[in-house]
């Protein structure tokens, strides 16, 4: 209708010249406001770094971008994605004294505390933007995130994710803030900021009492870390509240009366928010699904004594998500996430709440109006889209920086016939290779890295100072480069000749160790997410219309396993 009345105008004009520019000026307007012609740049970031990165602490460093230009602390974050290419960043902008600042940056409200997120093991970059939207969506805060370029110490370091980190605060997860005072009363009970995930010494932890589910893990052990308050603030008696609130909703919900409306678990949980976090996981198909990135937090009660549930959320980490990893049936759009996977453990209460007709009535209710809005093929399709055009050329120095990234069909083909000849392309040694015993935890790292798996001692390291020199850095000190080259590892070192996958020799693929597929171009990648998720929502269609009628989850019984992790708590992927 606008082209036609545009023509009409244009077509009024007294020459033909000046029509055509009329035209030719207004079909433009129209489609630079439709997003149709991507924009040539992205924001950018420059930071320079005074010292080198590791994943332990923060680092001082500058960063200049739209609306800073000041000091920031820095450090690598992450576990498997350590050893890719492209680095995760953990960010604090700071003042001149070294005090945390809360600044806008890049047109994001103000805080102190934001990640960049490398994108580099998902080629579309787009997965962890479309989950924080879609949580957004539908009526939940999640992190938003703007699309931009860095450089790190004058070398291009390509497209990153600003996105806001997971903290407590007005414009974050609002909830009460806690001060060391308020261990008793209604100021107990809130607010707290949960997450089931990996953890270090400086996370407060606690083990669930109902045993994790999931085919094949070692251990079922749940851990819960509080978040906040942090460790450092947080209280005995506050700690004991929450582990005791924790303890109660996981062992209602296993109870005989757990569906009872009364004192079942819509007492103590927002089953609204539950209901939500299952349906956006569900559709992910993550291979994280709740046992990883899992957050949660719980208000104050009300004055009224009302309120102060446990609610699901925010989500978090989804680069694995939407068909993008073959770990945990990720890559199988009819398998279902809240039956765990071979990896961590999954929270047992995810199949019991399926067992409450009401909750799966609720979920059926909820998802069917979501498919009618923000779930819908349509509007799924249009967000991935639009920020699709926003990369332009971006994304072109994007892979030119990054050129493993994007392979030949002959190496298409490769990969898929030995993605599934080993477990996890033949990242890992064979079992005779690994020490008896496992891995120590982080913290108890020699310093000097890891020996040659010929040359490793049964049960234990030998010690600092007698390490072959040579070998790989402790984990979170890995070279911002990656790994070295098969041809400069040292012999017989951690992971065997060959054992890594790679084509036509070189760098390793790490991101071949976790991937569904490969592709040899951006806009098949696209190509492919938009069809992932149009079986995934035809599957969830089928399945969840049968909801409140013959349905059924499958129900794995809760075995307790016991076995020390490596890497603080969990497998580092």
């Amino acid at each position: 209708m606008e082209k036609r009345l545009f023509l009409a105008i244009a077509c009024r004009q007294p020459h033909f010249v000046f029509r055509f520019k009329v035209v030719f000026a207004m079909l433009t307007a129209m489609a630079f406001a439709q997003g149709i012609y991507a924009q040539e740049s992205l924001p950018s970031i420059a930071i320079t770094t005074s010292s080198p990165l590791n994943a332990q602490q923060k680092v001082t460093a500058h960063m200049q971008t739209e609306g800073f230009d000041g000091p920031i602390g820095i450090k690598l974050r992450g576990n498997s994605s350590l050893a890719f290419n492209q680095k995760k960043y953990t960010v604090e902008t700071r003042d001149a004294d070294g005090h945390e600042l809360d600044v806008s940056l890049l047109g994001l409200p103000a805080h102190s505390d934001w990640v960049l997120l490398a994108p580099y093991n998902d080629v579309s970059m787009l997965r962890d933007p479309l989950a924080f939207q879609l949580w957004r969506d539908m009526g939940h805060w999640g992190p938003r995130t703007v699309m931009c370029e860095l450089t790190m110490d004058g070398e291009y370091r390509g497209i990153y994710i600003l996105t806001e980190a997971i903290k407590r605060g007005k414009d974050r997860v609002d909830i009460s803030k806690m001060k060391k005072s308020d261990v008793s009363g209604r100021e107990l009970t809130g607010g707290y900021l949960l997450r089931i995930d990996t953890f270090d010494e400086d996370d407060a932890t606690f083990t669930s009492k109902v045993p994790g589910i999931g085919e094949g893990i070692m251990s079922s052990e749940v851990i819960w870390s509080c978040i906040y308050p942090k460790k450092k603030n947080l209280q005995p008696e506050q700690m004991a509240y929450i582990q005791n609130y924790v303890d109660t909703v996981e062992q209602v919900i296993q109870s005989d009366d757990f569906a009872d409306p009364v004192k079942g678990y819509a007492r103590y949980i927002d089953v609204a928010s539950f209901v939500d976090y299952f349906i956006h996981t569900e559709l992910s198909l993550n291979a994280d699904a709740y046992r990883r990135s899992a957050y949660f937090y719980k208000e104050k009660q009300h004055a009224d004594g009302t309120g102060g549930k446990l609610f699901a959320g925010p989500v978090w980490d989804y680069n694995y998500a939407y068909g993008n990893s073959n770990l945990a049936n990720a890559d199988e759009p009819e398998s279902w996430c809240y039956e765990g996977g071979n990896n961590n453990p999954t929270p047992a209460m995810w199949q019991r709440l399926l067992q409450d007709p009401s909750f799966r009535k609720a979920v059926k209710t909820r998802y069917q109006a979501l498919r009618k809005s923000v779930l819908s093929n349509k509007a799924v399709n249009d967000f991935i889209d639009r920020q699709a055009q926003l990369l332009g050329s971006a994304k072109d120095r994007h892979f030119q920086t990054y050129p493993e990234l994007l392979v030949t069909e002959e190496q298409k083909r490769q990969f898929e016939e030995n993605k599934n000849k080993t477990p996890m392309n033949g990242m890992f040694p064979p079992m005779g290779g690994m020490p008896q015993g496992g891995f120590p935890p982080i913290g108890q790292m020699p310093q000097g890295g890891f020996p040659p798996i010929g040359q490793m001692p049964q049960g234990e390291f030998p010690p600092i100072g007698q390490m072959p020199q040579g070998e790989f850095p402790p984990i979170g000190q890995m070279p911002q480069g990656g790994f070295p080259k098969m041809g400069q590892m040292p012999q017989g070192g951690f992971l065997p000749m060959g054992g890594m996958p790679q084509f036509g020799g070189g760098m390793p693929l790490m991101i071949d160790g976790f991937a569904a597929y490969r592709v040899s171009s951006y806009d098949e990648e696209i190509s492919i997410l938009k069809q992932w998720l149009a079986d995934r929502l035809a599957f969830l269609d089928r399945n969840i219309a049968r909801f409140d009628s013959d349905w059924q989850p499958r129900i794995q019984p809760l075995v307790e396993k016991k076995m020390q992790f490596p890497f603080g708590g969990g497998f580092p992927f």
